[in-house]
């Protein structure tokens, strides 16, 4: 797939200054990149050690601060914590009065559209909805992986410009999925990634107790081509008994 052209200049968002809420493996690699585009990291929270050690791998100088400091430095706000603590996180910052009117709040979840920034929308922020389509591993490789990675992209209709440039100033490709379509959305990636996973720990198990001292090296070459020819052909793909 190839990369989408930057915007035309009047389309991009303007130079922000960009925190973090939840220095986990997504949201130091955003800032990272968002820092390529000509961004300025600012301020992150992390909780763990290995938030801790994340956001100073990838975000050198840039200090570790309560989340509603975070808030109080950043114009553009990634919230990356786990799904189930999205809601909970939204409603306490804008409860406390740290939502600033005007401010860029992206959630990077793949499960919720806008509507779970409802609350901070209420404050007067400009909510959106970039939900990057990769597993990431918390390291610099995650920076260079956005390279034509999917975004799925939900966000008021106003806002969808900003959005896309965004998605775009990182390396990535926007797809548009509508609000009421996200979940069925984040159904299918999840079934996806995690059915994969499955069947290639069977797979390696199996042929473990088959004998085979390398089954990683075995299966990788194996994977790799099925993956390809599924995606290019589908069930047409299928080979041998099932078949």
């Amino acid at each position: 797939m190839n990369a989408q052209p930057l915007p035309e200049p009047q389309d991009r968002p303007a130079r922000l200054t960009v925190g973090v809420v939840g220095a986990g493996r997504v949201g130091p690699a955003l800032a990272a990149s968002l820092r390529l585009a000509g961004h300025r990291p600012v301020a992150a929270s992390g909780v763990s050690d290995a938030s801790v050690r994340r956001a100073a791998a990838l975000l050198p100088e840039v200090p570790i601060v309560p989340p509603s400091e975070v808030l109080a430095r950043a114009e553009l706000v990634l919230l990356t914590v786990p799904d189930d603590a999205l809601p909970e996180l939204i409603a306490g910052l804008t409860e406390t009065g740290a939502v600033r009117p005007g401010q860029l709040l992206v959630h990077t979840s793949g499960r919720y559209g806008v509507s779970v920034l409802e609350p901070a929308l209420r404050a007067g922020a400009l909510p959106l909805a970039l939900h990057p389509v990769m597993t990431f591993t918390g390291t610099s490789v995650d920076v260079q992986r956005l390279a034509g990675c999917s975004f799925g992209v939900t966000a008021p209709e106003e806002l969808r410009l900003a959005a896309e440039a965004l998605v775009i100033e990182m390396g990535g490709e926007p797809e548009w999925i509508a609000e009421e379509s996200r979940p069925l959305y984040h159904a299918a990636l999840a079934i996806g990634a995690n059915h994969l996973t499955t069947l290639v720990a069977q797979s390696l198990e199996l042929l473990r107790a088959s004998g085979v001292e390398a089954p990683d090296r075995m299966l990788g070459p194996l994977l790799g081509a099925a993956l390809d020819n599924a995606l290019r052909s589908g069930d047409a793909a299928l080979t041998g008994p099932v078949a």
